[in-house]
C-alpha cells in the first residue's frame, strides 16, 4: 500500500508517518520500481502500535524501547514495568498541575461577576495588572 492508503488505514497524517520512520519508529518501507514506499501489514500494525501509544502520551523513546521489546518476547519485562511506571508518574504530575492550573483559573473567574461592562471585569483586571507584574522592568 502507499503512504496515503498506511494514512487513511491509520488516521495518522503522511507527515507524522515520515517522522516515524526517520525516528526509528516504523521501518523502513521496500520502494517499487517508480520509488513509491510501499507499506505492508507489518507497517501498518507497527503505527497502529505507535499511534496506540502516542494516544497513552508515552513519549517517542520509551516507544522506541517498547518497540525493542515487541522484537525479543523472551526479555524479562521489569524494563517495560519501569517505562509504564515512570509514565504514570508524569501522568500524576501533571494531573497535580492541571489541579493547580484549575484552582487559580476558578479563584481568577471569582474576581467577575457577570453583568459589568469589559472596563469594570475583575478578570480583565486581574490578567492585566498580573502582565504588567511580569513585564514590569525596575530601573534602579
Amino acid at each position: 500500500m502507499k503512504i496515503g492508503d498506511l494514512s487513511s488505514a491509520t488516521g495518522v497524517d503522511v507527515g507524522t508517518i515520515r517522522f516515524y520512520e526517520r525516528a526509528g519508529l516504523l521501518a523502513e518501507p521496500a520502494r517499487q520500481a517508480n520509488g513509491y514506499r510501499a507499506y505492508g501489514r507489518e507497517h501498518l500494525e507497527g503505527l497502529s502500535f505507535v499511534r496506540h501509544c502516542r494516544a497513552l502520551d508515552i513519549p517517542l523513546a520509551d516507544i522506541k524501547k517498547l518497540l525493542d521489546f515487541t522484537t525479543s518476547p523472551l526479555e524479562d519485562c521489569a524494563d517495560i514495568n519501569l517505562l509504564v511506571d515512570e509514565q504514570i508518574e508524569r501522568v500524576r504530575a501533571r494531573l497535580k498541575s492541571l489541579k493547580a492550573l484549575e484552582k487559580q483559573l476558578t479563584a481568577l473567574r471569582a474576581q467577575c461577576a457577570q453583568g459589568h461592562r469589559a472596563r469594570e471585569c475583575g478578570i480583565l483586571g486581574e490578567l492585566v495588572s498580573a502582565a504588567h507584574g511580569e513585564a514590569c522592568i525596575c530601573h534602579s
